[in-house]
């Protein structure tokens, strides 16, 4: 499952840009402009690439021998802005270079 490990990395960056781009640009062009397109836009690919996050965050706990507790973390990291960028740094990066 390790192998599964670059994959998850780049859905990892790829939701987190997405969720950014969504809360800081769509949203606001929505409710400022009265301009859903953006949203409807990227609400979709957001939304897949979030269940992938959660799916591949699950799939590789247990190679990555991670405590219930970190694949929490990683878990709700996703909700939060730049929160995919911390777990890459911080749980990812050193797991790809091992």
């Amino acid at each position: 499952m390790l192998k599964l490990l670059p994959v998850f990395r780049l859905v990892a960056l790829l939701e987190g840009v997405s969720y950014l781009l969504l809360l800081f640009i769509a949203t606001p062009i929505k409710y400022f402009y009265e301009d859903p397109q953006y949203v409807k836009l990227l609400g979709m690919p957001h939304g897949i690439l979030f269940m992938a996050y959660v799916v591949f965050a699950v799939l590789i706990s247990n190679d990555m021998k991670w405590p219930t507790r970190t694949l929490w973390i990683v878990i709700i990291a996703s909700v939060i802005p730049f929160g995919t960028f911390y777990i890459d740094k911080k749980y990812l990066t050193k797991a790809s270079r091992a």
